[in-house]
């Protein structure tokens, strides 16, 4: 039965006659439990039995634990609760810049939605950090409800309020001036030389993202993908996307910078670990590449270590946004001016060029989502499944996107090389089995390098 105690003040190290009341409760283990700060005898008293009262229905939550501070736990649920190392740093600079800054010192208890938004309304950055920002938090105090230091998560399901001043209302100038074509894609790699080009032109017909182009191996490059069609067999080169190329910064237990780390991950879900099929342009290519190409990685640099992104972008960003020329002198040597092709395109719009052409080519949905490494949302996932006619008309419009883009801007051979002869295409799909196999792209004619009699080795470094 909770009761109230009297707790006088006590001033230069004397009583005095002044007090307040203490409340003395039961807690669930038998000890007492002890509240201070009450006016009155009947405040502390009633608080107490509120407290016993939620105690015997089992949704007490300990007042001390209320107390906690917020960058107290967040240390503590950064710690239990793991995630890939690209995600944990990113967690760990949302709140070392953003969110313990103001956050850190707080009690959980105290923290409430009025506060928070009005927080994330002031932050100096783009309108989506200040989304991760909160959401993270959401996350941190969904954690703390569930350890029982706090009722409810005062943040869950709330819609942010977004700023709608004049500087943040004015539309923001987009990063690239136009959609990326498939041409872009086919001269960005003619530009780039044949090791880099293939990079691309398989992120823009392909769509990997950029840790899973570096993570291929060649064990699992151009595999066969095989499924009964008709009276025959859809046969046709795959790519096994399992694995990926992760750099981030380091992280200790307490958040502690270890360095940046450039190492193989697992995929980011469940979703991301797919095949996708290889359209029969890129597919030839590929084989040369794997013919030539001394390394386990296709897509490597040309010592076969997996790309820093810095690294790549000292080649990429001029091939894009243009360079000027450079006369040679005393130990430089001549480079050629380039003009722009696309100023600002990256990995990601090409890989975004990927899953634009399958709206255009009219990819069914469960296969637009299965080749882009996306989880399809609803019940349809469950029940609509691709099949070899989906995975046919998928190919055959990649492949004629490659051959528009190519007859379009007059190209016939890609690095002065590879002549793209196109294979023959059988007119009953239905009844007459499909091998989409390497000995077929075999027959195209190759024209090899007059330098070294190989289609690759002279320009390994791109």
């Amino acid at each position: 039965m909770a009761y109230g105690q009297k707790v006088f003040k006590v001033r230069n190290g004397k009583k005095t006659t002044k007090f307040t009341w203490r409340c003395r409760y039961k807690l669930p283990n038998g000890d007492w439990g002890s509240e201070p700060g009450f006016p009155t005898k009947a405040a502390a008293e009633s608080w107490g039995e509120k407290q016993e009262a939620a105690i015997e229905a089992g949704t007490w939550i300990d007042p001390n634990l209320r107390k906690t501070k917020f960058g107290t736990f967040a240390r503590t649920f950064m710690s239990a609760r793991k995630k890939r190392g690209r995600t944990v740093g990113t967690r760990w600079d949302n709140l070392e810049l953003h969110i313990l800054p103001r956050w850190e010192h707080t009690a959980m208890g105290s923290i409430t939605w009025f506060d928070v938004d009005t927080w994330q309304q002031s932050l100096p950055v783009e309108d989506v950090r200040r989304g991760h920002c909160v959401s993270l938090m959401s996350t941190i105090m969904t954690a703390a409800a569930d350890a029982q230091m706090i009722p409810v998560n005062p943040l869950f399901a709330r819609r942010r309020t977004r700023d709608t001043s004049d500087d943040e209302s004015t539309p923001k100038e987009p990063k690239l001036s136009r959609a990326p074509r498939p041409e872009d894609a086919i001269l960005l790699a003619e530009r780039l030389g044949p090791v880099r080009g293939l990079h691309v032109l398989t992120t823009a017909f392909c769509g990997p993202r950029w840790g899973e182009g570096l993570g291929l191996t060649r064990e699992r490059t151009l595999l066969l993908r095989r499924e009964p069609w008709g009276t025959g067999e859809f046969v046709c080169p795959i790519l096994r996307i399992t694995r990926e190329i992760a750099e981030y910064q380091k992280r200790g237990p307490d958040g502690e910078r270890l360095g940046y780390v450039l190492q193989e991950e697992p995929t980011k879900n469940d979703g991301s670990t797919r095949d996708v099929d290889v359209p029969p342009f890129l597919a030839l290519l590929l084989s040369y590449h794997l013919d030539d190409w001394p390394y386990e990685r296709p897509f490597s640099t040309s010592t076969g270590k997996p790309w820093r992104r810095g690294n790549w972008s000292r080649d990429f960003r001029p091939a894009c946004d243009g360079r000027d020329e450079r006369a040679k002198r005393q130990g430089v040597s001549f480079r050629a001016e380039w003009e722009p092709i696309l100023p600002g395109l990256d990995m990601r719009a090409l890989r975004a060029l990927h899953d634009t052409l399958q709206s255009q080519i009219g990819v069914k949905e469960p296969l637009a989502y299965e080749a882009a490494g996306h989880r399809r949302p609803g019940i349809k996932r469950h029940y609509q499944k691709p099949t070899p006619d989906m995975r046919q008309e998928r190919l055959d419009g990649l492949e004629d996107a490659f051959r528009t883009a190519m007859a379009s801007l007059g190209m016939k051979t890609l690095w002065g090389r590879v002549d793209l002869v196109k294979p023959p295409k059988e007119d009953d799909h239905q009844n007459i089995a499909q091998t989409i196999s390497m000995d077929e792209y075999r027959g195209a004619r190759r024209v090899p390098s007059p330098r070294s009699g190989r289609h690759y080795r002279s320009q390994a470094s791109g």
